[in-house]
């Protein structure tokens, strides 16, 4: 474990430095795209409870979370700006959270941060997925992301904080790749908004 988290803020930190120029041209595009800010953050709940800032690129239009269907984003939701949109099918929108690995609050690899109220609502066995620092990515996100149910995505990130191993993340990190790179499915919890999805 100390390993994973060395080795978090270290790849973090050179990946920072070295796409210092792809995080200019994203922040340009957002300005010209839309009036607001360039970065999205937001409270979640990271490990053990603990309270963090997340930061993202913003994809939506400001106080997006007010109107449409709140915390869930559906296809082609209006929401969604132009830049926004592309940002989210590669998700470049994450990249910030490259921030958030090297102060140690997240992991590359992890449960998703998830948010205060859906905490409230865990049962015993799923607040077992807040052992862990949260990650950029997960068993859930390489085996259906948002196109399959919120409790399903739950038992996955439970299973891997059950099972982790650095060979695991090795593997989660790999798939991520080719689902980033050739899966375009589950980027958006479809036409059921009870799913308790995250900008």
């Amino acid at each position: 474990m100390i390993l994973k988290h060395l080795g978090d803020r270290l790849v973090a930190a050179v990946l920072l430095l070295l796409l210092l120029p792809v995080f200019a041209v994203i922040a340009l595009l957002i300005k010209l795209d839309t009036r607001g800010p360039v970065l999205f953050t937001q409270d979640r709940v990271g490990k053990d409870e603990s309270v963090f800032r997340i930061c993202k690129f913003r994809s939506m239009i400001v106080n997006a979370i007010t109107m449409g269907h709140g915390v869930s984003v559906l296809e082609n939701d209006f929401r969604v700006t132009r830049v926004g949109k592309h940002l989210r099918n590669w998700s470049l929108d994450e990249l910030p959270q490259l921030i958030n690995i090297l102060k140690g609050e997240m992991s590359f690899v992890g449960p998703r941060p998830t948010l205060q109220y859906q905490v409230d609502q865990y049962t015993p066995f799923q607040r077992k997925r807040l052992k862990m620092r949260p990650g950029v990515t997960g068993l859930a996100q390489i085996n259906g992301r948002k196109g399959i149910p919120w409790e399903k995505r739950i038992e996955y990130d439970v299973d891997y904080v059950e099972n982790w191993s650095l060979w695991l993340d090795l593997k989660i990190i790999l798939r991520t790749v080719g689902v980033t790179l050739w899966r375009r499915k589950g980027l958006h919890c479809g036409d059921n908004v009870k799913e308790f999805d995250q900008e």
